[in-house]
């Protein structure tokens, strides 16, 4: 087992950087904590690219008042093991001084996409983690970069920044890892006991149940979905919804009943003081509609404005 070169500013990152002879170049973009859904995107990292670097911070820009920065898991050591073990060969491991010597006055703005779905419940938030994602990309300069399918919405604006700005990185998104018992693997899963864990679990239950209702289309494929939640809004203790939408993978606005091909059913939630995200990609069939169209316009989704 190899060590990862590690660095810590700016400086140790291009005398690394300029070290690397070998090309492409995947950066796996993480706030640390790692755990397997990391590991599977380093592992595919590996796939396509010479070289992998993994970097490791926690961006402030993306947390809003009120969220969880200072109680965020920080493991470093045993993350640099983690790497140390899926062969990354660098590591950048900025202190926040090191990514903003001062307060940006310019930020990257996620526009519409930002402020609809996750966004509604998080303002600012893309805008943070776009940011912070430019600046990576222009530190450590990789040819691809690699994230999970379990922040969808993130991944599609990432893929819009890279198009609409001309970014020189291909984008990979990887599927969702998941524990034995369904559960989306996230940093966060370790804020819950055991029993918000067994509530937690209704996400990825309403998903299944919303996913088995596909061939009837969008209005049963969110009938079934909010069923499970109802059911776990009862629970001791309780899962406070945030939103369950059938968007559209590209764009993330709400599909209607004659959306066909692929969609995205998304749902958001908190158990206790967590907030838990997941998705599930569907592919919807052709619609079907009464002789008036009364189909057309509707769209699917219950989530809070």
């Amino acid at each position: 087992m190899v060590k990862p070169l590690v660095a810590e500013t700016r400086e140790e990152l291009a005398a690394a950087r300029a070290g690397i002879r070998d090309w492409p170049l995947a950066l796996v973009p993480t706030m640390g904590a790692l755990h397997e859904g990391h590991r599977s995107l380093i592992r595919r990292a590996r796939e396509i690219a010479d070289v992998v670097a993994v970097s490791i911070f926690v961006n402030p820009l993306q947390f809003g008042p009120g969220e969880d920065l200072d109680r965020y898991p920080r493991t470093l050591a045993a993350d640099l093991r983690a790497c140390a073990d899926e062969g990354v060969d660098l590591v950048f491991a900025p202190k926040p001084g090191v990514m903003y010597p001062s307060e940006p006055e310019v930020r990257i703005s996620s526009g519409r996409m930002g402020e609809i779905v996750e966004g509604i419940h998080r303002p600012g938030h893309f805008d943070g983690v776009l940011t912070v994602v430019t600046k990576l990309f222009n530190l450590v300069r990789p040819t691809h970069a690699v994230f999970g399918d379990k922040d969808a919405q993130q991944l599609a604006m990432i893929r819009r920044m890279v198009r609409d700005l001309d970014l020189p990185v291909a984008i990979v998104g990887c599927p969702t890892v998941r524990e034995p018992d369904g559960l989306a693997l996230s940093s966060r899963n370790r804020y819950l006991s055991e029993a918000e864990r067994r509530t937690a679990l209704s996400l990825s239950a309403a998903l299944g149940a919303g996913a088995e209702a596909v061939a009837e289309g969008p209005e049963a494929v969110v009938r079934a979905a909010q069923a499970v939640l109802d059911t776990a809004a009862k629970a001791d203790p309780p899962l406070s919804l945030d939103y369950l939408s059938l968007v559209d993978p590209a764009t993330f606005t709400d599909v209607d009943a004659l959306h066909a091909g692929p969609a995205v059913l998304v749902v958001a939630g908190r158990v206790g003081a967590t907030h838990l995200i997941d998705n599930m990609p569907l592919s919807l069939p052709a619609a079907v509609t009464d002789a008036a169209g009364a189909a057309r316009g509707a769209v699917f989704s219950t989530k809070d404005s």
